[in-house]
């Protein structure tokens, strides 16, 4: 057998949506997404992130049927932005979720990976989450920022916890 074609990536994902001008307006206004070109005859949308040529999203109208699809992209960006990503999202009307979906102000970590994550909807109910990973061990479980900030080794928590 043939040995498989080697994935460097991933370039290109697609999203449903309501309504292309008020996701449009979302995604480009309120993200900062690069809008990339906009096809109203197929009533989709194209932005890229990262710069052009990098990774593309598209976000395709499907109409007002009774039922709805949520899907989930992910955003990689730097550590520093997804911890003020609760704040900047608040700022804009959107509340950050952790992973159960409930609101927070502070990132939950993914430790299994490890990476730093906030969620929010967009106005069709689509997940999306900033996330950046972390060049730490990694450990177990899915805790909040500061929880898992209070476990590293040498913290004060630590310290604490072993009597020093």
């Amino acid at each position: 057998m043939n040995a498989p074609v080697p994935v460097r990536g991933l370039f290109e994902a697609h999203l449903s949506v309501v309504n292309l001008e008020n996701a449009v307006g979302f995604y480009r206004d309120t993200l900062g997404l690069e809008l990339a070109a906009v096809f109203r005859e197929r009533q989709v949308a194209f932005f890229w992130i990262g710069g052009r040529g990098r990774t593309m999203l598209g976000v395709w109208e499907a109409g007002t049927m009774p039922l709805r699809m949520s899907l989930h992209v992910a955003f990689d960006t730097a550590l520093a932005e997804v911890l003020a990503a609760p704040s900047r999202l608040r700022a804009a009307g959107i509340d950050a979720l952790d992973l159960s979906g409930n609101p927070t102000d502070e990132p939950v970590v993914l430790g299994w990976m490890p990476a730093a994550a906030v969620y929010f909807h967009d106005p069709d109910g689509n997940l999306l989450e900033y996330i950046a990973m972390l060049d730490e061990p990694a450990r177990t479980g899915a805790v909040p920022w500061s929880q898992w900030e209070r476990g590293k080794p040498g913290s004060h928590a630590e310290a604490a916890d072993s009597g020093l």
